[in-house]
């Protein structure tokens, strides 16, 4: 049996002019999942997550965001 953590990261990752490298996604997530990894935690996988908020005057107005989440996961015993 596996205990999970998910893990939110930003959908962009801003980057100063001169640091206009490629690569720098995956040097990102893997800081993160190395991050976790030290914590015990095992990657699983990557996700988007799409949410859908309604607001204005009586829940006209809909924005659709999407959010990118990180699963780890650790073996516990049963």
């Amino acid at each position: 049996m596996y205990r999970y953590k998910m893990v939110q990261v930003p959908p962009t990752i801003t980057v100063k002019a001169k640091d206009n490298r490629s690569g720098l996604a995956a040097e990102y997530l893997e800081n993160v999942v190395n991050e976790w990894a030290y914590q015990g935690w095992e990657f699983h996988r990557v996700d988007v997550i799409g949410i859908e908020k309604t607001s204005g005057l009586l829940g006209r107005k809909t924005d659709y965001n999407h959010y990118y989440v990180i699963s780890f996961r650790k073996l516990i015993k049963a």
